[in-house]
């Protein structure tokens, strides 16, 4: 069939060889339902002349750029069948290739490289979706960019000639980026800064950005914080008004503070933190009952009195959602004027407090719990060492000075450890899963580099008052679902199919099972653990295991937390630095002072938001469906904090390593793909990738299943040891390379 196609008025006047209009070739696949390669649009059309041939293909690619017809993979064009779209966001790998979130399917959809080169990070964006003949795989075609969500870009300035050009800080910046000379702001070649993009790339250009600010040289202390802040568009600064405001609190508690609050001040309180803590959110006290049962107090900082809602500093501690904690620094949530003033529970000063007041029985069980709004004063700051010092090392110098200095302390630190033991079998009984993993902290400089890595050593201090602030937040979620207050949960869910999925074919190679079926338990993963232990390849098995978890998030319903095996769960702890425990100190003081009030909480609430007259500090301006909200951005920056905080850690390590280029380390390895595998060093806590196409052989194929990339000669498994050398380290990409001695080579399988 050609057809004779006449040409429309406007394409003969634009075009010195004119061609059908859109519409016409849009109606002629309408007509013939398949898809046509471009010498059959061509034959079709009845185009001869060479030149009208090439003014076809170049309107063919206009019509595959503005979204009107699809080059598929049989190489020939097609219209889009709308009900084949699929919109997503857009989640970009460092190498290049990316994914799309599907809201059909758990499994995301897979773009190469070739679809990514005007693509950034988070655009929503449309995709084509062809099954094809592998049911596990589709065909999926980038259509049309809905929206762009990245709005500015960190790198280093760069010259070349007269223009000037940027390198992205983000390994997930695929393109080019052209920087306009006009706007510089007197940044020199060479150094950070922050941009905003004025034109996204397209076919005929690259990205283009102006500069917004200049960070710094690349060697100015703290630059790789600065990078990462801006990345992440997190403010690390505070404005005046701010700082005015949280100043005008005060430095010390007004004595009409503590009017109607419950005196707690006889009590020996304590606070058990890191040696380089500032920040104070919690003392503990415990006593022995008449009974026979325990008394733990768990006194939290009562952020909640001075940050009132909808306040600046409230407005600013939502924004930012969380502190964050870097090697030697803190992005604190609230102006250090509160973190480390007024609300820190500093010893041997007057503080505000909420208190989970506990009855525990000899099983570990919480019988009993209560909140009031109460009066602290500290008796000392001790550190962990400190604390297990006196529990576990009475004769050495750190106890002996402990008790020297703060005599009165020391029982109660022995209730309190006694207690923990009480609650140590408790624990395990209620199948709360024990991962063991090595941390490590960062020795710095003056200037903030890494001089060394060492291990934490953790022992039972840290082990005692991280139970202790679970029975807090356990006793909290339990009041709040009681209480049906509108409120954050801390949930986490059990594992996915997808990940069981692999993580029952990586146990069934080692010979292994995990217990539970489709749903196992915290007792089937500890059961597991415990038959490990013995094991040289247990610490690899332990990440496996630590993998297949879902992530924790915040959640408007109780949902109960997997992995600590509770089934209410909440943050209530950390007021400070975290967001959601500021909300939850809000919902419990609206209980409080609900008191035994005829109208019921709800009633109570609703009228405490009509502003009639009551201590506005009892109102509360949350329903349902704002801690839907909450919960949505808690969750994301509580994700991002993590992020940021790995990036700046990461590149840290990288400076550090750059010294050991060319020297040979050993290690195990910790994950495996199919673009080769990465090796954690036994020092701990630096990992390198070897890519691929540094080892001998290019036939090398990937077993998700065994976690393991094999070759006819070579095999290299997860939790395999092998010797490898530093071959390349990329401090702006916070990456490094291996590659593996010849020496180490294992016999296929």
């Amino acid at each position: 069939m050609i057809l004779n196609a006449s040409l429309d008025q406007s394409n003969s006047n634009t075009y010195a060889n004119p061609i059908p209009s859109r519409e016409f070739i849009m109606n002629l696949f309408g007509k013939v339902k398949k898809h046509l390669k471009r010498e059959q649009i061509a034959h079709k059309l009845n185009l001869k002349n060479p030149d009208q041939k090439e003014a076809l293909r170049r309107r063919l690619r206009a019509m595959e750029r503005d979204g009107q017809l699809m080059f598929n993979k049989y190489k020939g064009y097609q219209l889009i069948d709308q009900n084949s779209l699929i919109t997503g966001v857009v989640s970009i790998h460092p190498d290049g290739f990316g994914f799309v979130s599907n809201p059909d399917s758990e499994k995301d959809l897979f773009l190469p490289k070739n679809q990514m080169s005007h693509v950034f990070d988070g655009d929503v964006v449309q995709v084509f979706v062809e099954p094809s003949s592998d049911r596990n795989r589709t065909f999926n075609k980038l259509i049309n960019i809905v929206e762009r969500k990245t709005t500015h870009i960190v790198g280093q300035l760069k010259r070349s000639g007269d223009a000037f050009y940027l390198l992205p800080d983000s390994r997930k910046v695929l393109h080019k980026v052209d920087v306009d000379s006009h706007f510089l702001l007197n940044a020199k070649p060479g150094q950070y800064v922050n941009t905003t993009i004025v034109e996204y790339p397209n076919h005929r250009k690259n990205t283009l950005v102006k500069v917004t600010g200049v960070l710094g040289n690349p060697q100015d202390t703290g630059m790789g914080i600065k990078k990462a802040l801006c990345r992440h568009n997190i403010s690390g600064q505070w404005n005046d008004a701010l700082i005015d405001q949280a100043e005008a609190k005060g430095r010390q508690v007004s004595e009409s503070d503590k009017m109607s609050r419950i005196d707690y001040r006889d009590l020996p309180f304590v606070t058990i933190d890191g040696a380089d803590a500032k920040d104070f959110d919690d003392a503990v006290y415990c006593e022995k009952t008449a009974s026979g049962d325990w008394r733990l107090m768990v006194a939290i900082a009562d952020v909640s009195h001075y940050v009132r809602p909808d306040d600046l500093l409230d407005i600013e501690a939502l924004q930012r959602g969380t502190s964050i904690y870097f090697p030697g620094h803190v992005v604190p949530m609230l102006p250090e004027a509160l973190s480390n003033g007024l609300c820190s529970l500093n010893p041997y000063v007057d503080r505000l407090v909420m208190v989970c007041d506990m009855t525990i029985n000899s099983n570990g069980v919480i019988t009993q719990s209560t909140f009031t709004e109460g009066l602290i004063n500290s008796q000392a700051r001790l550190t962990y060492d400190q604390a297990y010092a006196l529990v576990a090392k009475r004769s050495s110098k750190l106890a002996k000075k402990v008790i020297e200095e703060t005599p009165n302390i020391v029982p109660h630190i022995e209730n309190l450890h006694a207690l923990f033991q009480v609650l140590k079998p408790a624990r395990r009984q209620r199948g709360a899963i024990e991962f063991e993993t090595r941390e490590f902290t960062f020795n710095l400089t003056k200037k903030r580099k890494i001089s060394s890595l060492s291990s934490v050593k953790r022992n039972d201090a840290h082990r005692m008052i991280e139970e202790f602030m679970l029975c807090a937040n356990v006793s909290t979620a339990k009041f709040l679902d009681h209480h049906k207050i509108p409120s954050l949960f801390r949930t986490h869910e059990g594992p996915q199919q997808k990940k069981l999925t692999v993580l029952r074919a990586f146990l069934l190679e080692k010979g292994l099972s995990l217990g539970g079926g489709d749903k196992p338990s915290p007792h089937h993963y500890n059961k597991l653990l415990d038959n490990i232990g013995h094991r040289s390849d247990a610490s690899v098995i332990r990440t496996i295991l630590l993998r297949s978890q879902s992530q924790a998030e915040y959640t408007s319903s109780n949902q109960g937390h997997f992995g600590l095996a509770y089934d209410a769960y909440a943050h209530f702890t950390s007021p400070i630095r975290r967001y959601p425990d500021l909300l939850t100190h809000r919902a419990i003081r609206a209980k409080i002072r609900c008191g035994k009030h005829k109208k019921g909480v709800h009633r109570f609430l609703s009228w405490l938001n009509l502003d009639r007259g009551l201590d506005k500090a009892a109102g509360y301006p949350y329903d349902k469906n704002a801690m839907d909200v909450l919960a949505t951005h808690c969750s994301q920056r509580s994700r991002q904090a993590g992020e940021v905080s790995r990036e700046v850690e990461n590149e840290l390590k990288c400076q550090y390593m750059e010294q050991f280029k060319g020297e040979h380390f050993f290690g195990t390895i910790s994950a495996v793909t199919n673009f080769g595998f990465f090796v954690e060093l036994d020092q701990g806590a630096v990992e390198g990738l070897v890519h691929i196409s540094s080892l001998a052989s290019d036939n090398f194929k990937f077993d998700a299943g065994k976690q393991q990339l094999s070759s006819g000669k070579q095999c290299f498994v997860l939790g395999d040891k092998v010797n490898v050398v530093l071959n390349r380290v990329d401090v702006p990409q916070r990456k490094m390379d291996f590659t593996v001695l010849d020496s180490v080579a294992f016999d296929a399988a």
